[in-house]
């Protein structure tokens, strides 16, 4: 029995609806799944409405995007996943609801280093390709994919929108441990996502990192993961038994034809196992009783 603890719709930067991810999790025979939209419960709320029509358990989750602790420099993204949180946490949305904004305010820049180097990409262009929802890079990448100058979303970042080229724009990131505090004030568990995405490949400093971390609020890590190798996953699972942290995982799916991502599959050799759901949603029983599961 597998699961996927780590999905995207449309309400954030995936290409399918919330029903469109329980018929195809359902199809590929999973047990459970989480839908972790970034920045954002919108996609989480509708699943809770949803989730009745369906034999698969759900978890509610979110990714927020945050800041790398003082002293390590992460080559990649820190993102925060957080599951089983309360989606009614003011708090929480108030935080959310900010950082969705910032995201927003990002774009209008974005699009006009693009013009700088003569693509005729407009903010009308990307909100369509977003529905009008919330907006970021990949809207922009299929954008550019429309107005023919690149090839494909991985294209797309590589020569303009990633870190250091040509329209990039950095954007506004909560602390990690603000992060943290956030979903567990909502009653949620703080996992830190896709790790080996941080491009710290120094083992002894990848522990020191989870050391200055974990007293800030850290609860799991995403050791299962499309990107993951296996000894990498083994690596993680090592890290997280060591110091008594949830494991969890997923595909990290957005439904994106040239990512080649299968929910629960990754790109064909995830296995995620039901018992980390299980673990999880024993901790949120024992540990955090008015969290949503």
């Amino acid at each position: 029995m597998c699961i996927d603890l780590h999905i995207h719709t449309l309400a954030s930067d995936g290409l399918n609806s919330v029903q469109e991810i329980f018929q195809r999790a359902e199809q590929l025979n999973l047990k459970a799944i989480a839908i972790t939209d970034h920045d954002t419960l919108a996609g989480v709320k509708e699943a809770l409405e949803e989730q009745h029509k369906y034999s698969i358990a759900f978890l509610t989750g979110v990714e927020i995007s945050a800041s790398a602790p003082s002293g390590f420099d992460c080559s990649g993204s820190f993102h925060i996943l957080g599951y089983g949180i309360n989606t009614d946490s003011l708090e929480l949305q108030d935080a959310l609801s900010y950082l969705q904004q910032q995201r927003m305010d990002r774009i209008p820049y974005m699009i006009s280093r693009l013009h700088e180097i003569g693509m005729d990409i407009s903010y009308h262009d990307v909100l369509m390709e977003s529905g009008h929802l919330q907006a970021g890079r990949p809207h922009i990448a299929r954008a550019l994919i429309k107005k023919g100058y690149v090839a494909s979303i991985n294209e797309a970042f590589d020569r303009y929108l990633a870190k250091g080229k040509p329209a990039y724009v950095e954007k506004y990131r909560l602390s990690c441990e603000k992060a943290f505090q956030l979903i567990k004030n909502a009653g949620g568990i703080p996992v830190l996502a896709h790790p080996y995405l941080l491009g710290i490949y120094d083992k002894n400093v990848f522990n020191q990192l989870i050391q200055v971390v974990i007293p800030m609020g850290l609860m799991g890590i995403e050791a299962y993961y499309t990107n993951h190798t296996h000894e990498w996953t083994e690596y993680y699972n090592s890290v997280a038994q060591h110091h008594k942290l949830l494991v969890t995982g997923g595909s990290d799916f957005h439904g994106e034809p040239s990512d080649d991502i299968e929910i629960g599959k990754g790109r064909g050799n995830l296995s995620i196992p039901y018992d980390l759901y299980e673990n999880i949603i024993e901790h949120l029983k024992k540990n955090t009783p008015f969290s949503s599961v």
